[in-house]
């Protein structure tokens, strides 16, 4: 069965999720072609190749429309963000064993077709969903805004870094994330990737914020539980904040320990790593756009109330040791956001504030991503130094971390990234 997904001159995203009518949903991935002279049914003339597969990785339903996308032997591979399952677009075979299902895509006359199995009734498509980034900028990115000395066509991963985490400005911060995202990611596919530039320039000891009236966290007022609109607006001003810091410790964690290297069995960081969690700082761009927007929306604007920096007391805390910085922070506080995005969403649902629900949700689902990076970091570093990553994450606890990771915990989502009870829970409780 062919069922027609749109023209080629529609079809202008990296990626779509398709609905059909049977309620299957798949991914419909729009990729460079890797060899334009020897052109196949499913590459258009302009150089595009397009393939389709599962929405769901097979593993562990993780979403494939937010996988990461590599070439491997002339074929490209995408990986799960859950768990880094990686598959074949075109064969859906996988690297351990398992496989998902692809369904061949042709083009005939302008128009992109699936090729569906014949189910005994006729299938349609239902909608086809834009998979955007849906960074809120304020200002195009093609604009003066961004121009800056340092940065040209020869800058490296790492200049590009310490030019983000030495961006006082919030606005320009999240448009240079979402800048060398994309940037970064063109070239990958390209003949000549971004130079990593490891080693060769040095992070700020802590980025620098105007115009923000900064206090002890302790010193912050209870935002309350969100019944009233000054409520929810102290929520979402706390949630941005921490989202401003957050994008800075994705990417400081990329510049500080580029020349990280592991112990016994010696290898340097791949490249995968720097692409996810440049992944992560972009996610955290896009969130603190989405909670910047929505303050505006109600009236206010982020920086009207006063903020903290406890995320980066914890990043000094393990500026020294990239294990303990990956424990600390996508394992403890990344991970405890998915304990309390749940109640959060909660409250503003019950206040009837949608807009803010879309967002958080949006958030929520993100972060789970970002644990299960954390994970796969910590994972791979005590793989190659033949550690247990649980014991040396439950160290790191004791070491750095002020006070207990205590419950309740969001299992099913901590579960999702990777983390079962053997991570967090002893007695309830992980002592300090």
């Amino acid at each position: 069965m062919s069922i027609k997904l749109g023209e080629l001159s529609e079809l202008v995203q990296a990626r779509y999720v398709v609905h059909l009518s049977d309620g299957k949903r798949l991914v419909l991935f729009r990729l460079p072609s890797i060899d334009p002279s020897r052109q196949k049914p499913h590459e258009s003339l302009d150089g595009w190749s397009y393939y389709a597969m599962e929405a769901e990785c097979p593993h562990a339903g993780g979403p494939m429309a937010e996988s990461s996308v590599d070439i491997e032997d002339s074929a490209y591979v995408v990986s799960c963000p859950w768990h880094a399952y990686d598959f074949n677009v075109e064969t859906g075979e996988s690297s351990v064993g398992i496989k998902t299902c692809t369904y061949p895509i042709y083009i005939r006359d302008q128009i992109v077709f699936l090729n569906y199995p014949q189910g005994g009734r006729e299938v349609r498509l239902a909608r086809l969903e834009a998979v955007s980034e849906k960074v809120k900028l304020k200002h195009d990115q093609n604009s003066d805004v961004l121009t800056t000395q340092p940065l040209n066509e020869q800058s490296s991963f790492c200049d590009w870094a310490v030019e983000i985490l030495g961006t006082a400005d919030p606005e320009r911060k999240i448009e240079l994330t979402h800048r060398l995202y994309t940037v970064f990611n063109e070239k990958e596919v390209s003949s000549s990737p971004m130079a990593l530039g490891k080693g060769r320039v040095k992070p700020p000891d802590q980025p620098p914020r105007d115009g923000l009236v900064e206090v002890n966290p302790w010193e912050i007022q209870n935002p309350g539980r969100g019944g009233t609109v000054r409520s929810r607006i102290a929520m979402l001003h706390a949630l941005a904040n921490i989202e401003l810091w957050a994008i800075d410790l994705a990417i400081d964690i990329c510049v500080r320990f580029a020349t990280f290297q592991t112990e016994r069995n010696v290898h340097e960081l791949p490249r995968t790593f720097f692409r996810d969690w440049l992944k992560v700082a972009n996610d955290e761009a896009k969130h603190f756009s989405l909670l910047r927007t929505r303050i505006e929306e109600l009236g206010y604007y982020f920086g009207a109330l006063s903020v903290h920096h406890g995320l980066w007391e914890s990043a000094t805390r393990t500026a020294h040791d990239l294990r303990a910085r990956i424990s600390i922070i996508a394992l403890v506080h990344e991970a405890r956001g998915l304990d309390i995005n749940p109640m959060t969403i909660e409250k503003f649902r019950k206040a009837g504030d949608t807009e803010s629900v879309a967002a958080l949700e949006i958030i929520h689902h993100d972060e789970i991503t970002h644990v299960t990076t954390g994970h796969r970091w910590l994972t791979w570093i005590c793989d190659q130094e033949g550690t247990d990553p649980i014991q040396v994450f439950r160290s790191n606890v004791q070491k750095y971390f002020r006070g207990g990771i205590r419950g309740p915990f969001n299992e099913e989502a901590r579960l999702q990234a990777g983390m079962d009870q053997r991570w967090y829970k002893i007695d309830n409780a992980v002592t300090a």
